[in-house]
């Protein structure tokens, strides 16, 4: 039996919390091309369930949440609460809680020349990886809340995974 969590199959969404929610669902929708699903909320509970449930103070209230796909699987859950302890900065990668979230896409030369004609803040240059990511190529870009997002484009594969499939094709042979 393999360890780790029974049943897993992949990744089902990804939530984030935003200050404004028709700014994230423009930037979705217009400039990353992500489908606008449906909404939900507000959403409270009294005493300490929010707390106990979702890690969040007591007294706090998801206003609403809209759904949106990106590609063909990947699904974001896109909050805004209202809470008398929140947090309005935003985590750097350094940061204990820190996070990105990467897009594929075919042409990593294409997909940044369209999002600085967008006025998307692009974070350097694309950067070619070396060593087990050999063959990768990425940059990062800022969400207009902040929020770190990453293009990655490999569309020769990783250098780790031709050499898993070279060795698996090998030890079928012998």
């Amino acid at each position: 039996m393999p360890a780790g969590l029974p049943g897993l199959t992949g990744v089902d969404h990804f939530g984030f919390t935003v200050p404004d929610l028709d700014q994230a669902k423009s930037f979705l929708v217009d400039v990353l091309g992500c489908e606008y699903l449906y909404s939900l909320g507000p959403f409270e509970r009294p005493g300490t369930w929010m707390a106990e449930h979702l890690n969040v103070d007591t007294e706090a209230r998801m206003e609403l949440l809209h759904f949106f796909s990106c590609g063909e699987k990947a699904v974001f859950e896109v909050f805004h609460y209202s809470a008398p302890d929140q947090r309005t900065v935003q985590p750097r990668n350094s940061d204990v809680g820190g996070h990105h979230l990467s897009l594929y896409v075919d042409d990593l030369d294409a997909a940044v020349a369209y999002l600085r004609e967008q006025g998307v803040e692009i974070l350097g240059e694309p950067t070619t990886s070396i060593g087990a990511a050999e063959g990768q190529r990425w940059v990062y870009f800022l969400a207009p809340w902040g929020m770190q997002f990453e293009l990655v484009s490999y569309p020769g594969g990783k250098l780790f995974f031709r050499e898993r499939a070279a060795q698996t094709s090998r030890s079928h042979d012998g």
